[in-house]
């Protein structure tokens, strides 16, 4: 599982002026099922995506054609992690520690 996070690189107005197209990017990965949760950081200074299923060179390569990265508005990090625990609703996203 993946915590992909973003740090805006621009003012807000330039990455408001890429949101229709950024959402419509995080709609295509959750109509998929790689994108689990979404939203904004507080304060406004980037965002958070959980995704699962994916390896990290899948991870990257979402990255870098997510709008806001095409207009140069925010770069990303991305941290992978093992889900051995999570709430009965990501049951089908729970990972187990590699032997």
């Amino acid at each position: 599982m993946f915590v992909m996070e973003l740090t805006y690189t621009a003012p807000v107005e330039a990455v408001d002026e890429q949101m229709a197209a950024h959402i419509a990017w995080l709609d295509g990965y959750y109509a998929s099922g790689t994108f689990l949760a979404s939203g904004r950081k507080v304060p406004r200074e980037g965002g958070v995506i959980l995704a699962a299923g994916i390896s990290r060179a899948e991870a990257e390569r979402i990255a870098a054609e997510d709008p806001f990265t095409v207009a140069g508005v925010c770069t990303y990090r991305i941290t992978e992690f093992i889900a051995t625990k999570t709430s009965a609703a990501l049951d089908p996203v729970r990972e187990t520690l590699p032997s």
